[in-house]
């Protein structure tokens, strides 16, 4: 297989919607140069995108993990969606042999998530399995996947807490130099700064073709600090905004932050191949 031009660094082909024509989706993207990683949000879509990323010797791969809005819940009576999700408690065992599979390659998407009316003690919850998943990704040597949507200043707290290894964290977590990767990132520049001044990644969807509040961050955040992604099924770009996405359209995210950067477009393909390849090992 040629050298990739692009990574979409976080797709959901393993997701039920591409039940009737995901390895079609993946084979086109191959077929033009696209990497593809899956990525679990639960047990069932991790082993989904492992079991996707083992059809193919390479180009395809997989992150697991437990999403911050499927840990396991009180079922909220003023969440919109209560009863539709799947709702779990971290299992380290399962997800530890999920992680030694050659294609898996990073641990995610984990995090926080306080968008929907959550309570104080859910968003406990998820503060306690994320903590609970960083130390695992640190025992397996793994990368991580960070999903933040409203959240940014715990999820910053937490990161420096977790890597300082200080005395207060209920873990008795040890200095980490823990690396990974903040997707869909939709924060501030001061929140950006901070991440970056842990060697975190920040990674770029199709929302950024037509919301332009994050081209001060990624006018200023280094290409060596820039992933790429489509996040599919979700956020497609324009010209597809509206439709399902899929990880082809990853040029798109490209095409955009070279306009923002004022560079060519192969120089982003480069560096964002680059800056994957070597987090996730690839």
């Amino acid at each position: 297989m040629k050298k990739p031009l692009l990574i979409d660094t976080h797709a959901h082909i393993n997701f039920n919607g591409y039940k009737d024509d995901g390895g079609k989706i993946i084979n086109r993207a191959l077929e033009h140069g696209v990497w593809v990683i899956n990525v679990g949000a639960q047990y069932s879509s991790s082993v989904r995108a492992v079991k996707y990323a083992n059809k193919y010797e390479q180009g395809v791969y997989a992150i697991v993990g437990l999403h911050p809005s499927h840990v396991i819940s009180n079922e909220n009576p003023d969440s919109e969606d209560v009863g539709k999700r799947e709702f779990e408690e971290f299992n380290q065992g399962k997800y530890r042999k999920l992680l030694e599979d050659k294609k898996t390659v990073a641990l995610g998407e984990i995090g926080l998530d306080y968008y929907d009316k959550i309570t104080d003690q859910e968003k406990e919850k998820q503060q306690q399995a994320f903590l609970e998943q960083l130390e695992l990704a640190q025992q397996m040597n793994k990368p991580v996947a960070i999903h933040c949507r409203k959240a940014y200043e715990d999820l910053i707290g937490l990161l420096t807490m977790f890597n300082s290894g200080c005395a207060s964290c209920p873990h008795a977590c040890a200095p980490a130099g823990l690396k990974g990767v903040v997707h869909c990132f939709v924060g501030r520049w001061a929140q950006a700064e901070k991440l970056l001044a842990m060697d975190f990644y920040l990674s770029f969807t199709g929302l950024i073709t037509y919301v332009h509040d994050y081209d001060k961050v990624i006018e200023k955040a280094p290409l060596e600090n820039i992933l790429i992604e489509t996040d599919s099924p979700y956020l497609a770009p324009e010209p597809h905004r509206g439709k399902r996405n899929e990880p082809l359209y990853v040029k798109y995210v490209a095409q955009r932050i070279a306009q923002i950067k004022k560079i060519k477009f192969a120089k982003v393909a480069e560096q964002t191949t680059k800056n994957a390849k070597e987090l996730f090992g690839i």
